[in-house]
């Protein structure tokens, strides 16, 4: 997708997405055949539910059909929210990963596996795990310091309510 067409969409949807109470945070179209398709990814604080996306999607469908952003061709509309390993590109991908465990890319080279503890306008708290029956670790990074951030899918972790019960 050119950046004109990018921009151009982006100015159209995202105050739509933001008066649904959600975040704009991605938009992609690919081609598929004859066809293209329209992914929208959004997001907020608190997640988005079925009824939410299926709100936003109507909404954005409706403004799509009455101007001629997509063009004259056909076009699928898909609205969906970031996945489990969404990447940490804005402050509030990296509050909103608070409790998660994040893989970071460090500056100075090599990779951290490490729990989101807390974070503020500088960087993060964080709690590497322990190995071996070790004690876990508090290390501060300065976002200056993490060249990329993933969130990682936990099969096993124990919630925080199953802890104290």
């Amino acid at each position: 997708m050119s950046t004109t067409q990018s921009e151009r969409l982006r100015g159209l949807l995202e105050p739509l997405v933001t008066s649904q109470g959600l975040d704009l945070e991605e938009i992609e179209v690919d081609s598929v055949g004859r066809k293209r398709v329209l992914r929208v990814v959004v997001d907020s604080d608190t997640g988005a539910d079925l009824d939410q996306i299926a709100d936003v999607s109507r909404v954005l469908s409706a403004k799509l059909d009455e101007t001629d952003a997509m063009g004259e061709g056909e076009y699928t509309l898909e609205v969906g929210t970031p996945g489990a390993e969404r990447p940490l590109t804005e402050h509030r991908h990296y509050v909103r990963a608070t409790e998660r465990l994040v893989k970071f890319q460090l500056a100075e080279g090599g990779e951290l596996v490490a729990r989101i503890l807390k974070v503020d306008d500088e960087g993060v708290d964080t709690e590497v795990p322990g190995v071996k029956g070790r004690k876990a670790t508090a290390r501060r990074l300065a976002f200056d310091d993490i060249v990329r951030a993933r969130v990682q899918v936990e099969f096993s972790r124990k919630d925080k309510k199953e802890e104290e019960a």
